[in-house]
């Protein structure tokens, strides 16, 4: 009996563009890398989207890439090359915790690559924000005590996976600037973990759940919402694309 080897194409196993394809971004929080988001990634990629895993500079598999000099501005950066390398456009920016201060930066300055916008339980910054202003006394706590070691990272707490690393205490602390506070994106949504103890999103959830140019939800949820909300946070993510 003759056996024949079938050559797959690589490109045949990767999701054809179509009209209804609808690109994500997502952005990890604080000390994690692209690989908390790829199990969403790969679910995006099943029902038809495209999906990329975020990792900021400094962090992750770029670890070794931290510097004093690591800041908001630089992880800004990371996200519009992402989008210019890859000729992305009408992307959907997806950002958990610190990541809203990156969300909002990429936004402002790469408006015309951008569709729209998911905050998972992330601070929503306005001109001259910080993740330090922003926050509450016990993660200021955190990021100053877990800094204490070198000055310039901020170490993952003891229950956070093992793979997530010192995160760039700059980033933090810069201030964030925008050119148009006010633009307008097709949607935006709020994603609010419900059972985070001593949330320092409560209220931002507060001010932006009755606004309506929010569409603001309420997760039964810790602030990790990839473990605990996995397919609730894909629910609404699939939500945003935009109907022909």
């Amino acid at each position: 009996m003759r056996r024949y080897l079938r050559v797959v194409d690589p490109d045949d196993l990767l999701p054809k563009w179509s009209p209804d394809m609808t690109t994500f971004v997502l952005i990890p929080g604080a000390c994690h890398g692209g690989w908390w988001f790829e199990p969403l990634a790969r679910r995006l990629r099943e029902h038809g989207h495209q999906a990329y895993s975020v990792t900021l500079t400094g962090l992750g598999d770029r670890a070794h890439l931290m510097t004093a000099s690591v800041n908001l501005d630089t992880h800004i950066q990371d996200v519009i090359s992402l989008l210019e390398n890859e000729q992305i456009e009408d992307a959907v920016l997806v950002g958990h915790s610190y990541a809203g201060m990156v969300v909002t930066g990429a936004a402002d300055r790469a408006a015309d690559r951008i569709d729209a916008l998911v905050y998972v339980d992330a601070f929503v910054p306005g001109d001259g924000d910080s993740a330090w202003y922003l926050t509450n006394d016990a993660q200021r706590r955190w990021y100053i005590d877990g800094a204490s070691a070198d000055g310039l990272g901020i170490a993952p707490m003891p229950f956070f996976d093992p793979r997530s690393t010192p995160h760039p205490l700059a980033s933090a602390v810069q201030r964030l600037r925008l050119v148009d506070p006010m633009r307008k994106f097709r949607r935006r949504d709020y994603l609010y973990a419900a059972e985070f103890p001593e949330s320092p999103f409560a209220s931002t959830y507060e001010r932006l759940r009755d606004d309506p140019d929010w569409h603001a939800h309420a997760l039964k949820s810790g602030h990790n919402v990839m473990k605990d909300a996995l397919e609730e946070l894909l629910r609404i993510l699939l939500e945003t694309v935009p109907t022909s």
